[in-house]
């Protein structure tokens, strides 16, 4: 009976979501509908879009994880969330993105650079390095709905619940563009918002209440694991011991890499040039706020009180790490749901975990193709096609993505999801946020000077991923390889994330360059900058 029923409430779900995946398709009729939903989108569906983009099962079940490793400390990122990532990112960033956007008709986040700067190479650069690491970030979103499943059904095949989810996704990206997947994204947000108040309003019930709760986990302090007191860990109500190993991961891997990245995320910024005027970018900042903050907030509060929960019942009596399988933080949301919650709330939790994996998978997989597609293929030959030529070099875009990203899926490591996430939107930041910035707000950014902050920022984060940051250097294995060492310095530096070096580098060479070298066309930067003054 159990399967059944959630066999039926699935299938209910993908009939609906299949019907506005057609329903955008059949609402697609140029280039500019594929790839920009018509430049038309209601506020709305314009700020759900980009919310459930945004908060993914990286954020409900990585995160969430991660908090109920490090604790409420990851609140942090929340406040960064909203903050950085809806009110600075539509008042200071969308006017301006969608006004030069209609100017230089750009379509894709590396056309918008591009153009503003008169670059093929800098378009085909940034498009190369979204369509490169931008797998990191969807298999990770695969994998916290894939082990979600595996958690809830262990007799399900792991590749097949990736290949499923892939092949789903991608029927309405390649049918219906960026309208399908905005029509669809609305809908899945609104699932993800009733899914995680309801799982915020039981945790409390059957933890007694909110004081209750919360003085249960302040209470746990003394209970903290040896290894992790070793490393700072002060108990899950406190940040970690300033400047220990768990302090620079949470404050400068977790919080700012993910805190500052959003503003350089190539699949948010795009939805900035969906509506048709500034009005309807102002009415979304309430809407994507709310929605952030039930979203986030509620996976990181939650996360962390899944150690009150184990604690307090006798069958358990363990923090939540040790309840995880082989103590990979991705487990500990999954197993807390399993062991908590009755069946029905299982099938509500699993479509609030396919709804946030989908409607973010979907907007990865179109940004992925319209980077290769559009931003490397069709910038480097040269040619203008027809719309039909362009749209079907987009798909195979598309499809290349997804099957980079359902092996990157096979291979992952444990621990893998909140790490990659973080990983992604560091590297966006230090890559392309001084050249975004600099494009909006200043004339005097050159095509020089933006070329190079971008390579220095990616060489940079590389670089420091594979010498210095630990974690990574251990698995690359190419510094060992090399020095014979698994990594080049001590503390603090092997835990500093490379967001913390890189983007001042790039920040720094952006404008030095920029001084020096011959500034843009006057002509063309008042074609970039007609009508953005004022704003």
């Amino acid at each position: 009976m159990n399967t059944f029923v959630l066999t039926i409430v699935i299938i209910c779900y993908l009939l609906i979501t299949g019907y506005l995946g057609f329903y955008g398709y059949r609402k697609t009729k140029t280039a500019t509908d594929y790839l920009l939903a018509g430049r038309k989108q209601h506020p709305m569906i314009m700020a759900l879009s980009y919310g459930a983009t945004f908060i993914s099962t990286s954020a409900i079940i990585g995160f969430g994880g991660a908090a109920g490793l490090f604790g409420l400390g990851l609140l942090w990122l929340t406040f960064l969330n909203i903050f950085m990532g809806i009110f600075i990112a539509f008042v200071f960033f969308g006017r301006r993105t969608r006004r030069m956007g209609h100017n230089l008709d750009a379509h894709t986040f590396p056309e918008l650079l591009g153009k503003r700067f008169n670059s093929r190479s800098i378009q085909i650069t940034a498009g190369l390095i979204i369509f490169v690491f931008m797998p990191l970030y969807a298999a990770a979103t695969f994998l916290g709905a894939v082990k979600a499943i595996d958690k809830f059904f262990p007799g399900f095949n792991y590749d097949t619940a990736l290949i499923i989810f892939a092949i789903i996704v991608a029927a309405y990206v390649l049918a219906g563009g960026l309208k399908g997947v905005m029509y669809t994204d609305a809908f899945q947000g609104g699932l993800m918002f009733v899914g995680m108040l309801i799982l915020l309003i039981i945790t409390y019930i059957k933890l007694g209440g909110v004081t209750q709760a919360h003085q249960t986990l302040s209470g746990m302090a003394n209970l903290v694991p040896e290894k992790l007191a070793a490393g700072g860990h002060q108990g899950w109500t406190m940040m970690p011991k300033s400047g220990s190993p768990m302090w620079w991961t949470l404050v400068s891997t977790i919080v700012m890499g993910v805190g500052i990245g959003v503003l350089a995320q190539p699949q948010l910024i795009v939805r900035f040039m969906t509506v048709k005027s500034d009005k309807e970018l102002n009415r979304g900042v309430m809407v994507g706020g709310i929605f952030i903050l039930c979203m986030t907030g509620i996976a990181f509060i939650v996360g962390s009180l899944t150690n009150a929960y184990f604690y307090n019942n006798p069958e358990f009596g363990k923090i939540a790490l040790a309840m995880a399988p082989k103590g990979d933080v991705d487990y500990i949301m999954p197993t807390y749901i399993k062991s908590a919650f009755p069946v029905w709330f299982i099938y509500v939790f699993l479509i609030t975990l396919m709804a946030a994996a989908m409607s973010t998978l979907s907007s990865q997989y179109h940004t992925m193709g319209t980077a290769l597609g559009r931003d490397v293929i069709e910038t480097a030959v040269k040619k203008k096609r027809e719309v039909k030529q362009s749209v079907l070099i987009t798909r195979f875009g598309v499809i290349v993505g997804i099957l980079v990203t359902v092996a990157i899926g096979r291979l992952a490591p444990e621990g893998y999801i909140a790490i990659a996430t973080s990983i992604f939107f560091g590297l966006c930041a230090s890559c392309f946020l001084p050249m975004y910035f600099g494009s909006l707000y200043t004339k005097r950014i050159t095509r020089a000077g933006a070329i190079t902050g971008m390579l220095c920022g990616f060489l940079t984060t590389a670089i420091w991923y594979i010498f210095f940051h630990q974690k990574e250097a251990v698995i690359i294995k190419l510094c060992k390889f090399i020095t014979g060492k698994d990594v080049l310095a001590g503390h603090p530096w092997n835990v500093i994330d490379p967001l913390i070096i890189a983007l001042p580098v790039s920040i720094i060479t952006t404008f030095v360059i920029s001084a020096i070298t011959k500034p843009v066309d006057n002509e063309h930067l008042k074609k970039c900058f007609k009508g953005i003054k004022n704003i």
